[in-house]
């Protein structure tokens, strides 16, 4: 759950910290003071998207930090542990953006991308907004509200990849069905050329041994009569060096009797002569093997004049042909295979299979979870004073099936304006809407995994004794959930555990949003004032007292 919030220059908030408390809270107070900005701020250290216009005016940059007990979920610790975060019972999400729209994200104090907080965040906290009953109408909303109660969430993914390949193999056959001519074409061309590089039979390794050895026959001449030079200059002159060294050795190890100095000198000429009979005897090794040999040479400039014509043929350096001729051989193996009509379309149709196969699965998990969630949605609604209303899921067919399955999910209502159920876009008021996306939102937050619920404004559109009834919905979730309220309904803000105020203020010529916790008597004067207006009367403090059982 949510245990504590801090907000450096956000909008028009300095500095403030907020520590969380389980169960039910509400924000209140006057319009405009700013109570959706602690939403938007949640929202942007959750990973929404941040411009520079939540930059305080004046500021540099805005700074976002949540801290959450994640000790109950382990799914938390499994993720932190596979993004290479570090993990606890405490998870701290930061964000700040610069004046110039530039964010940066922490998780844990690591640096971290906005993608990753919005991974992260689907653990932590569901927000419903005030326009939630708006987007209810959209067809897309409808399936996946009902998919997620039903935690059908693996299974839709499923279904989208197996549409996808179906999909795909379809295609392919279709190109190879109307191309056909072009494709044999095609593969005449590539069969050509195919032959004609595999006969060279060249490797790109092959090309450097072959420059090597062009370069040693083309200077052999050189190469023998420098080592012929090397060994008499060592070895076979009569001034030679190994006989010179030699010379000095002998002399000096029979000085090295008189004076023992020198036969450090002696020693060290004796490896000066062992490392020189090493050298020229590899020298006379290299002198014996190397000749002259114009066949061979010329063999080598006809092998490399091959691969140089078709390097220029192609338009590749010669190391790159290989690697061309692996290209084109693929290529030949997917027109092989795209020439196989009767192979491609057995593909499509054990794919088409393969789709209906868990398309079914899916569409078997709708129907259980559309029976089950249309009475519990018209349990809520009675309580919301609309007992009249029945709320149904309809599951239309689609022929040919979709990315999304077999079938359109469609909320309904009947009873409202006659018995028989119609879509809810047709027969449900601003009003009546309201309360229905409220009914929806708390039986999909019930079901809903994430510990921490905001509700921002959802109760649009309502009052009276339905207010109250809403209030007590939403404390009864409270009850197993961190349940966040930003609502105008005194009676709503009456049934919360603990109530926040905010307010909006003037100071050194700024305008300023602060938030502060209310206690009893604190909530009684606010409780009022959502009921009374300007002018708060011993009546509305009482009336609030009443909201708020407390004793007068």
């Amino acid at each position: 759950m949510l245990r504590h919030l801090t907000l450096r220059d956000f909008v028009i908030v300095d500095r403030l910290e907020l520590e969380f408390s389980a169960g039910f809270g509400t924000l209140t107070g006057e319009t405009g003071a700013g109570k959706s900005i602690l939403i938007d701020a949640l929202a942007l250290a959750l990973g929404e998207r941040g411009d520079a216009g939540v930059v305080r005016a004046g500021c540099d940059k805005a700074e976002i930090a949540a801290t959450f007990d994640v000790a109950a979920l382990p799914e938390v610790a499994a993720w932190l542990d596979e993004n290479g975060l570090d993990a606890g019972d405490e998870l701290l999400l930061r964000r700040v953006v610069d004046a110039n729209g530039r964010s940066r994200a922490w998780i844990n104090g690591s640096s971290a991308t906005v993608q990753q907080l919005r991974e992260v965040g689907e653990w932590l906290v569901d927000i419903h907004g005030q326009h939630a009953h708006q987007s209810l109408l959209r067809a897309d909303a409808q399936r996946q509200l009902l998919d997620g109660h039903a935690g059908l969430g693996e299974l839709v993914r499923e279904v989208g990849g197996a549409w996808k390949s179906w999909r795909d193999a379809e295609q392919a056959w279709r190109m190879a069905s109307e191309g056909a001519a072009a494709l044999l074409r095609e593969r005449e061309q590539l069969e050509w050329q195919v032959g004609e590089l595999a006969a060279l039979a060249f490797t790109a390794d092959e090309w450097a041994e072959l420059d090597l050895e062009h370069r040693r026959l083309g200077h052999a001449a050189s190469l023998i009569e420098g080592a012929q030079y090397a060994l008499g200059v060592l070895a076979e002159d009569d001034a030679a060096c190994e006989r010179q060294i030699d010379r000095v050795a002998t002399r000096l190890a029979g000085l090295a009797d008189y004076d023992p100095a020198l036969a450090e000198v002696a020693g060290l000429l004796g490896s000066v002569q062992a490392e020189l009979a090493d050298a020229v005897s590899t020298l006379r090794r290299y002198a014996d093997r190397a000749d002259l040999d114009p066949s061979r040479l010329a063999e080598v400039e006809a092998r490399m004049d091959a691969v140089m014509a078709q390097a220029r043929k192609h338009r590749v350096p010669p190391v790159e042909l290989p690697a061309l001729l692996a290209g084109w051989q693929a290529r030949l193996a997917e027109l092989s295979a795209a020439a196989d009509l009767e192979g491609l379309q057995a593909r499509v149709d054990a794919l088409r299979s393969a789709y209906l196969e868990v398309a079914g699965r899916l569409s078997a998990g709708r129907r259980q979870a559309a029976e089950e969630m249309g009475a519990r949605v018209s349990e809520i609604m009675r309580q919301l004073a609309l007992s009249s209303g029945r709320f149904e899921v309809a599951l239309l067919p689609l022929d040919n099936g979709a990315v999304y399955g077999l079938e359109q999910v469609e909320f309904r209502i009947g009873g409202l304006a006659g018995n028989e159920a119609r879509p809810l876009a047709k027969v449900a008021s601003g009003g009546e809407l309201s309360r229905i996306s409220l009914a929806i939102q708390v039986l999909t937050s019930r079901s809903a995994s994430v510990p921490t619920l905001i509700f921002d404004e959802v109760d649009v559109g309502i009052g009276g004794g339905v207010a109250e009834i809403v209030g007590r919905l939403l404390r009864e979730l409270g009850r197993e959930r961190q349940v966040l309220c930003v609502t105008h309904l005194a009676q709503v803000a009456a049934q919360a555990d603990w109530q926040w105020q905010v307010s909006k203020a003037g100071r050194d010529g700024v305008v300023l949003s602060a938030i502060k916790a209310l206690d009893d008597d604190g909530r009684v004067r606010e409780i009022a004032r959502m009921l009374g207006g300007v002018e708060i009367t011993d009546i509305t403090l009482q009336h609030a007292r009443e909201l708020l059982r407390l004793d007068a």
